[in-house]
Parts: C-alpha cells; structure tokens; sequence
C-alpha cells in the first residue's frame, strides 16, 4: 500500500486595523528573508486551523486572539518547487488583545503597518495572492502551478 499525499497546512492571519494589515520582514530564517510576509506558520499536529492561527499571531507579534474572532477568507494551494505545496489557511480578524510588536526579532527584522491594496514589491508572492484573494473576495486561489497562477 502506498502512502497518501500529505501537505504542508500554513495558517496566515491578517491583522487589520483601519484601511492597514500588519506585515512583518522576514530575517535570518534562510527563506525569503529581508521581504515581507504576514504573521503566519505551520499548522500543529492535532491542532485545529483557528487554534494554530492565533498561536502564530502570539508568537510573532504577542497578540492574543480568540480563535473564535478569526473568520477563513481564502484558501491558497501554493506549489513552492515542483517536489513541494502547501495549502494555506487565511484568516482576518479585527479584535485581539495586546499591541502588536516584535515577538521574533531572531526570525523577523520589523513589523509594518501597509494599506492591503497597495502591497510593497517586496511582499512575498505566496502571502500576496491571499491578501489579493482577501481583498476580491475569492475564496480559493491556486497559486504557482503551471496551469493557474
């Protein structure tokens, strides 16, 4: 019997405040590092997707959200490279509690403040196409494969 196909599940969280989300600039982790990305991360095993978002939101930006407060807007099938994609989970949310700063300095240089429509160029292409998903209102995106980018 041969095993099943397993991916890579990603929770993202798009914090917003006013017309703005947060971004934070990746550093030191090797992968896209000095260009921006939201606050985001690997899904646990056994941890529901709304749990696993607001840990990521904590651990990056020290923010406390109730899982409960996080709405699924868009889901992205991402093909990295051709041996690897991930499914990420994007989820919005207007109430969290603390002030959003950098948890990670080892993993992340700065956080930001950018209005959602007008991305810097160096955002991160993957996160890019669920904010542009968030912003349309389009719930499914394939994003990287040959046949839908």
């Amino acid at each position: 019997m041969t095993d099943r196909y397993r991916s890579i599940v990603d929770v993202h969280v798009i914090l917003e405040r006013g017309d703005e989300i947060l971004l934070l600039e990746r550093q030191g982790t090797g992968y896209c590092d000095g260009m921006l990305h939201l606050p985001s991360g690997h899904l646990d095993d056994g941890e529901p997707l709304t749990h696993g978002a607001a840990r990521e939101a904590h651990e990056e930006v020290g923010v406390h959200i109730d899982p409960a407060d996080l709405v699924l807007i868009t889901v992205v099938h991402h093909r990295q490279r051709p041996d690897l994609a991930r499914i990420g989970m994007f989820f919005t949310t207007t109430r969290w509690t603390g002030e959003p700063h950098n948890a990670e300095p080892h993993k992340c240089g700065k956080i930001q403040w950018h209005d959602p429509r007008l991305l810097p160029e160096h955002t991160i292409p993957y996160p890019a196409a669920g904010i542009a998903a968030y912003l349309t209102g389009i719930p499914f995106v394939a994003h990287g494969w040959n046949d839908a980018s």
